[in-house]
């Protein structure tokens, strides 16, 4: 029987460990080649391949860092050079640096930006020429998947997190403007906020205890990783611009931002003391500290309904 991404090129970026290694796994046990991509000073990408080689599958490592954008080209070219081109770009490489927004240095800010939110860029940026110089080349669509990784910190609000938070939102931006940009190329772009137990995130879940009986623990990556398999597979063909909560055996398909209440000016143009009467009392009705954060994502649970 013939696997959903027999004979397609997947790239994961962070595949190393965590997520990333969940992902890469998932991807290659469905068929595809992967490449294996990590930064750093280990052997965690050869260990990852060294593990998808001995299951009977095809992968190759790459060690460098996606928020270089010559190295980010380097990546999606060695894809492309080993097995012919590339379908499938998982993005999950990330960095923490927490701090509250007035303790947050610059050095900070900036080193979780330029991960997270220049690195999704710089490969989709290569990526999306190759697929566009592909169907250019054949006169029609081609086949293309990107699979982004945001995070519940941009939708319910982290406040100790400004910067990964801003990165996050970012990139459901990116995700959505490509969406529609390479939909006539025959590429779709979606993205998952995940929740899992990784080495990124050992501080945060630190309170949350590990099944003792050897039951898969619901912070596990094993549970992020079948729907990414699943986006970047001919079946989610239909699937773009979306943006899906993962975690802890529980996919919840988050809707896009509704219009609560419009208001118009009856004076041309809107002053002080127009305003003031109209969104001082419309405010005053709603529920006290109600943000544009989305807090209850946070209490999204298998088997636990919603509204």
């Amino acid at each position: 029987m013939a696997k959903p991404l027999e004979g397609l090129t997947a790239i994961v970026t962070g595949a190393g460990r965590g997520i990333g290694r969940a992902e890469a796994l998932e991807l290659a046990r469905l068929g595809a080649h992967v490449v294996v991509n990590d930064y750093g000073q280990n052997d965690d990408a050869e260990d990852v391949t060294a593990e998808i080689r001995a299951a009977g599958g095809q992968a190759v490592a790459h060690l460098g860092d996606v928020a270089d954008h010559e190295q980010a080209r380097a990546l999606v070219q060695l894809a492309i050079d080993t097995y012919g081109q590339l379908d499938i770009l998982v993005n999950n490489a990330g960095i923490l640096r927490d701090r509250m927004v007035f303790s947050m240095t610059e050095d900070e800010w900036d080193a979780v930006i330029r991960v997270h939110l220049k690195g999704h860029f710089n490969t989709i940026r290569f990526a999306a020429a190759h697929w566009r110089e592909r169907a250019k080349a054949v006169g029609g669509p081609v086949y293309g998947r990107i699979v982004n990784t945001s995070s519940e910190a941009f939708l319910a609000g982290s406040a100790g997190q400004p910067n990964y938070a801003a990165a996050k939102g970012g990139i459901v931006g990116l995700t959505t403007s490509t969406a529609l940009a390479l939909a006539k190329y025959g590429v779709t772009a979606n993205v998952i906020c995940p929740r899992a137990r990784t080495r990124m995130t050992e501080e945060i879940f630190a309170g949350f205890a590990e099944p003792a009986d050897g039951a898969l623990d619901a912070l596990a990556p094993e549970h992020v990783a079948p729907l990414v398999g699943y986006l970047a597979s001919p079946a989610a063909a239909k699937v773009n611009g979306q943006l899906l909560v993962v975690h802890g055996g529980m996919v919840a398909v988050v809707e896009r931002p509704r219009v609560a209440a419009k208001f118009d000016t009856t004076e041309g143009v809107f002053g002080f003391e127009e305003l003031d009467g109209l969104l001082t009392p419309y405010y005053a009705s709603r529920p006290p500290n109600e943000t544009f954060a989305a807090a209850e994502v946070l209490g999204l649970k298998h088997g636990v309904k919603q509204g």
